[in-house]
């Protein structure tokens, strides 16, 4: 039997080429992520950063799964019949429903696009159409949920009927934008409430003085630091500081009152939050329902528009993404693999 060998010479030029081949791809793919970065920085600094408005028509989509599932569920005869039936049916000019999601971060970042969705659908809405806002929301900062509350009441004083759906949480600030609304849905077991106030925060002066560091802070204005981490707090600042929690809480109290006068605010502003079985007693809901069963129930009433506003990322912000996406997986794999382990 006859044998080929390839010589060593050979070999090596095959591996010399083949490592040469992958530096070049590595070194191009380098640069142009390299150049894709720089061209993406400088577009975002040459025009200002923008987003899309989506309009997605959910009558549409229902009536093609109500088609899909006839198709499957009758014989061909029937079929057709159920088909001719939905053709004979006049279209007619119907009020509209516009949907909107907002699922609130901590500092309530969401709230810019809620601006542009509120202000699409002001352009076109008439007095007989209604908003359904889709809330999620555990709540965040005063300011930035103040903001998004503020967008909502752009809808009330256009006189345009605004409904909230709150199918899992709407605390604290979430239940802010919540009481907007002219009606408050709430599933069975969503979570509603916390009109408190809370704020809490580390101290290291103890720690920087074992470590024989000094710190500095210097102010002008009585109140200008009540409390601080890195400083010695004394009992006026811890006072001032819980002076202006009181403040804050009264506000929120007001704020929620203002719009659902219907409340014993003082029985519900404990920072105490709720079931929806039990916030509906207590009218902090106005009826049990999650937000698909309120859809379905307006569909052969209104023609329905999911509005969303999408904003645009840089390629800079969609590597770091991707990155943070491929870290992510990567850590919980090796986190299933520790507890496994």
């Amino acid at each position: 039997m006859q044998q080929n060998f390839i010589e060593e010479p050979v070999l090596e030029f095959i591996y010399e080429y083949g490592m040469f081949l992958a530096k070049a791809v590595t070194l191009v793919a380098a640069a142009a992520l390299i150049i894709g970065l720089i061209a993406g920085a400088a577009a975002g600094k040459a025009r200002p950063k923008k987003g899309q408005l989506q309009f997605t028509d959910l009558t549409a989509q229902y009536k093609a799964v109500t088609e899909d599932m006839q198709q499957q569920l009758l014989d061909k005869k029937q079929f057709k019949q159920w088909q001719k039936t939905q053709q004979s049916k006049k279209a007619e000019t119907k009020p509209r429903l516009f949907v909107v999601d907002f699922h609130g971060s901590m500092d309530a970042r969401e709230a810019e696009s809620l601006r542009e969705e509120v202000t699409a659908i002001l352009a076109v809405a008439g007095k007989e159409d209604e908003v359904l806002l889709r809330l999620e929301s555990g709540g965040g900062v005063v300011h930035g949920y103040g903001l998004a509350a503020s967008q909502l009441d752009r809808l009330r004083k256009a006189e345009v009927s605004l409904t909230v759906a709150i199918d899992k949480v709407a605390a604290s600030g979430g239940y802010m934008m919540a009481c907007i609304g002219h009606k408050i849905l709430a599933a069975p077991f969503a979570i509603v409430g916390s009109i408190g106030v809370i704020a809490q925060l580390p101290n290291f002066n103890k720690l920087l003085k074992k470590g024989h560091i000094d710190f500095e802070q210097f102010t002008a204005g009585e109140y200008k630091r009540t409390v601080t981490l890195f400083g010695e707090n004394n009992d006026k600042g811890r006072q001032k500081f819980q002076q202006e929690l009181e403040q804050t809480h009264q506000l929120f109290k007001q704020f929620v009152q203002d719009h659902r006068p219907q409340l014993d605010i003082d029985q519900v502003a404990t920072g105490e939050h709720w079931f929806g079985y039990q916030a509906l007693p207590l009218k902090l809901v106005d009826e049990i329902q999650t937000s698909d069963a309120y859809l379905l129930s307006q569909m052969s009433q209104r023609d329905l528009f999911q509005v969303r506003y999408q904003l645009r990322k840089g390629i800079a912000e969609k590597v770091g993404i991707g990155s943070a996406n491929i870290l992510s997986v990567w850590w919980q794999k090796l986190m299933q693999q520790s507890r496994l382990g």
